[in-house]
């Protein structure tokens, strides 16, 4: 559900981050900014800052738990459908 109004500080970190992975549009929306993308960049900066974290871009606060991580692994299957 979208924010009525911008949020501030820890919430619009924590909508930030909840929505990063769908684009900065999509989370300034959700986050009370509209289409206002460039104000809620500059809010979500400035709230980082203020609790001590550096983000450049909003990617940044994509945790790597949130990332689908694929790995290349190897095939195990039988040699013929009758021998494994």
């Amino acid at each position: 559900m979208a924010a009525s109004s911008p949020l501030k500080g820890i919430e619009l970190i924590d909508c930030a981050k909840a929505n990063a992975k769908k684009g900065a549009e999509f989370a300034a929306q959700q986050c009370g900014y509209g289409n206002q993308t460039k104000q809620f960049l500059d809010a979500v900066q400035d709230a980082c800052q203020s609790i001590g974290v550096d983000v450049n871009e909003l990617r940044d606060l994509i945790s790597d738990q949130q990332q689908v991580k694929v790995s290349h692994g190897i095939e195990i299957a039988p040699e013929t459908p009758t021998n494994l």
